[in-house]
């Protein structure tokens, strides 16, 4: 299977999810600003990342000698488990070679260049060449390829008996702003969630192979022929006022959303955004001081018995 993404959806992906990539991102000309946008995202999801690799390593008994990150983007949360394994070689897998360029320098920057290498391949099939892992990470990845099911049962075969997949699917989206933030409509941050919510289940059924199915994920790892090993989710809370980075991921999350709902909101919402991304006005998210990020991230897990 192999997953094939618009520059469009590339930008959905900044926006909606995680600091990962799996696409070829035909038509992407400015990897740059993708990348430090995916890049921005991990860094201040950092919290759930270490939680999580915490959480993973006590399911594993703290032991793994190698680690897969699939979808990898600029390798942030490779670093993150290289660091909780030290015992482990990290893969960091991804399709754009702009990106992994980025997660090598980042683990040379780190000192852990011996540990984490890159892999480019589309997923998920292109991970056979890299043999058996004791963990597979998969953020936020698994939602852009078409079947599911069959998606978690190819990422399985990635695994050493006992080796653990870990999906990071569903949870909150993030918030930004109080619900009256003194421009417009009250409420503005939950009408961009459900215009988001729409353009995801688009985005869903647009993609080649794509087959409905509930987002039921532990059943979908019995149906992938795992076994489901626990869910968790984990919380990203930074209160009001944010720091310039969360300044800058609140930035870039709105302006994809005022990019992806132009043509469904209402002309007073885009109004609203506009002055939320006007980088020089007080009203702005570089500026104001009521600018917070609350998000809950779930991690499921499956086990290849």
């Amino acid at each position: 299977m192999t997953t094939h993404h618009t520059a469009q959806d590339t930008a959905h992906r900044a926006g909606h999810g995680t600091a990962h990539h799996c696409g070829h991102g035909a038509g992407i000309r400015d990897w740059a600003a993708i990348g430090d946008q995916l890049e921005r995202s991990a860094r201040v999801r950092t919290p759930f990342l270490e939680g999580a690799a915490d959480w993973l390593a006590a399911l594993a008994d703290g032991e793994a000698r190698r680690v897969l990150d699939v979808g990898s983007g600029p390798g942030l949360a490779s670093l993150v488990l290289a660091r909780r394994f030290p015992g482990a070689g990290v893969v960091a897998v991804d399709a754009a070679p702009e990106l992994l360029a980025r997660a090598a320098e980042l683990a040379e920057d780190a000192g852990l260049a011996d540990r984490v290498t890159t892999h480019r391949a589309d997923l998920p099939d292109g991970l056979e060449p890299l043999g058996a892992a004791d963990l597979v990470w998969a953020g936020q990845v698994v939602h852009h390829l078409g079947d599911q099911t069959a998606a978690l049962a190819a990422l399985g075969r990635s695994l050493r008996p006992g080796g653990l997949l870990a999906v990071v699917e569903g949870g909150l989206a993030p918030r930004f702003l109080p619900r009256d933030i003194g421009m417009g409509r009250p409420g503005l941050q939950a009408r961009l969630e459900a215009g988001m919510e729409d353009a995801f289940t688009a985005m869903r059924a647009g993609l080649p192979g794509s087959v409905p199915v509930p987002e039921d994920w532990p059943a979908l790892f019995t149906a992938a022929g795992l076994t489901p090993a626990g869910s968790r989710t984990f919380l990203v809370d930074a209160p009001a006022p944010l720091d310039a980075l969360g300044r800058g991921y609140a930035y870039d999350r709105l302006n994809r959303m005022r990019e992806g709902l132009a043509d469904v909101l209402p002309a007073e919402d885009l109004e609203v955004l506009d002055r939320l991304l006007d980088e020089e006005s007080e009203t702005g998210v570089r500026k104001r001081p009521d600018v917070f990020c609350l998000e809950a991230l779930t991690v499921h897990v499956g086990r290849r018995a």
